[in-house]
């Protein structure tokens, strides 16, 4: 399901400004931003895609993961003016047009990954990412551990989330 973007709003900073034009889930965006605005903070306020959270602010927890260029990267460390000229991908393009949940939204369904649900559109970004690598992924418990050290929840431990990461792999092929 792809949600609608926010049209631009009027100015409210007194900051240096930059024009950027970048693609955020198939659609060309173009804005006139503050030089210091975090790319996390475009998609947020600018765009109106609040599905890219924001935890820790120092790209320590993944919450604001989101596919740049195809690689997962923390929103919250990027400048919108650095994303200029590149293809974002937010959780808000993951499910289909239809509401059809993407495998591993359906994986973290079924195996009770979601868990409060604060930190899981970074772990999707970021699982989303790298089963769209072509490199072999490691499904071993230390493999997927691995996977998901860049991405942290709070609420409990990651049984189900590594149980989601081998589900969402079966229902890709990619076992």
């Amino acid at each position: 399901m792809t949600r609608t973007m926010k049209p631009a709003s009027a100015d409210r900073s007194a900051d240096a400004t930059v024009d950027v034009a970048l693609t955020v889930n198939g659609e060309t965006v173009r804005r006139t931003v503050s030089v210091r605005m975090l790319l996390s903070d475009f998609l947020r306020h600018e765009l109106g895609l609040t599905g890219t959270h924001v935890g820790c602010e120092h790209g320590v927890c993944g919450c604001c993961t989101v596919l740049i260029d195809g690689k997962p990267g923390r929103a919250c460390l990027t400048l919108a003016a650095q994303a200029n000229g590149y293809s974002i991908r937010t959780i808000e393009s993951v499910a289909a047009a239809d509401g059809t949940l993407h495998p591993v939204q359906q994986a973290f369904k079924e195996c009770h990954g979601l868990q409060c649900g604060y930190c899981t559109p970074g772990m999707v970004m970021n699982i989303v990412g790298r089963f769209e690598e072509p490199q072999a992924l490691d499904l071993s418990d230390d493999g997927i551990r691995e996977l998901l050290s860049g991405n942290l929840c709070r609420c409990t431990g990651y049984l189900n989330i590594i149980a989601a990461v081998r589900r969402a792999a079966e229902l890709l092929g990619r076992t």
